[in-house]
């Protein structure tokens, strides 16, 4: 039996962070939404999405197939429904088609608008993202189902003695070669997750719901707040709240990131900062790459939406709301613009294109820097198909 996640508008909706990946590689909680799938089914996955992401994420067709929509998070409920279909059957939850059953000949058709036989209707409660900003909104709710499902029948590795963990000792937990010094844990709010080979340096303090993913450090003096998630192979210091970063990323000086999404290969320069909430305190409005215009939030607090290879100077200001796309390279003083269009060089004094021999030489660079990683053609053809996509959206 095959898994396939696959893509429905939520692609479109969730963008620039989908340019790049399907929308089940997107991290919240402490795992991505395709690792949740795999560990929920305890099988492999594979991926239904755009043509020029096929060669990354590829699609694997079997006799028998679950098509699986990528932007569902997984529970008990999902999971046993969807272990109840029959061949033909799909599960949907009002619009949202959550999972189909296709045999081979079918699944090689399949399409997320597609009609299909017996339908059932699934009204327990769970977790999806439509828009970036759900990402850090579901961040508690996912933080402590993926804590209850990675750490069921496992124990904690110890950690030294000079921290001090504040409340529910259960609801911290460490692997092996996780490393913490004089730093302070609370669990009141949430849990805590330390993976192998992360490293908590001396003076952090830590609020839960929190995970610490592997071969990723926090910095002296960090003050982190609930319902953050930092991805593997990534530094941060300064002030975190309620953000998600989701790896190969660097915010690693002082400076503040609140309820925020940063994607994989960023960097925030030193004492840079974002706005997540407006002086006037007013719901707060992002841009949206479909309409071409400001979409209300219905969120009060929102701050940076930043695509894949984006990076920023020092001291850059963000303004609440504000979507930076994929490949941006954003510096200088002043508040830049709340939406800065994918592959720019430039901030509020003004934008000029970013162009692609420029980007793949500062990526190739930045993917040296990490062991086992190669920035390869089929990275140099992602970026080129997204750099020809939102050519439009250069209007400078």
């Amino acid at each position: 039996m095959a898994i396939i996640l696959f893509d429905d508008n939520a692609q479109n909706t969730l963008l620039p962070l989908t340019y790049t990946r399907p929308v089940a590689n997107l991290r919240t909680g402490i795992l991505t939404i395709d690792e949740k799938w795999g560990k929920y089914f305890n099988r492999t996955y594979s991926y239904y999405t755009r043509d020029y992401l096929q060669a990354k994420f590829p699609l694997e067709i079997q006799s028998e197939n679950i098509f699986i929509n990528g932007s569902v998070c997984p529970d008990e409920y999902l999971t046993e429904a969807i272990d109840k279909l029959a061949e033909g059957e799909a599960l949907k939850a009002g619009h949202i088609l959550i999972a189909v059953k296709l045999n081979e000949a079918d699944a090689k058709n399949f399409t997320p608008i597609g009609i299909f036989g017996k339908v059932t209707e699934h009204t327990e409660r769970f977790n999806f993202i439509k828009h970036p900003e759900d990402i850090f909104r579901i961040n508690a709710l996912e933080l402590k189902k993926d804590f209850a499902l990675l750490t069921k029948g496992r124990t904690s590795a110890s950690i030294s003695a000079t921290n001090t963990i504040i409340g529910a000792n259960d609801q911290f937990f460490a692997e092996e070669g996780a490393v913490a010094e004089c730093s302070t844990f609370n669990t009141n709010n949430g849990p805590i997750y330390l993976a192998a080979d992360t490293e908590v340096w001396e003076g952090t303090n830590i609020r839960g719901g929190f995970a610490l993913c592997s071969n990723s450090q926090v910095k002296m003096g960090t003050k982190v707040y609930g319902a953050t998630t930092i991805g593997p192979h990534s530094r941060v210091g300064g002030e975190i709240n309620n953000a998600v970063i989701w790896g190969y990323t660097s915010k690693g000086h002082e400076g503040y990131l609140g309820n925020s999404v940063l994607g994989e290969w960023c960097n925030i320069g030193a004492d840079s900062n974002n706005s997540n909430l407006k002086n006037n305190y007013a719901e707060v409005k992002l841009w949206d790459y479909n309409t071409q215009r400001f979409r209300k939030t219905g969120l009060q607090f929102c701050g940076l939406i930043m695509g894949d290879h984006s990076k920023c100077g020092i001291n850059t200001m963000f303004n609440t709301g504000t979507i930076v796309g994929v490949s941006a390279n954003v510096f200088g003083a002043g508040y830049p613009r709340n939406f800065v269009a994918d592959f720019s060089w430039g901030g509020a004094q003004g934008f000029e294109t970013y162009g692609l021999k420029k980007v793949f030489e500062t990526a190739e660079r930045v993917f040296e820097r990490k062991e086992g990683r190669d920035f390869n053609q089929i990275e140099k053809d992602i970026l080129t198909n997204v750099f020809e996509l939102t050519e439009p959206f250069r209007r400078f």
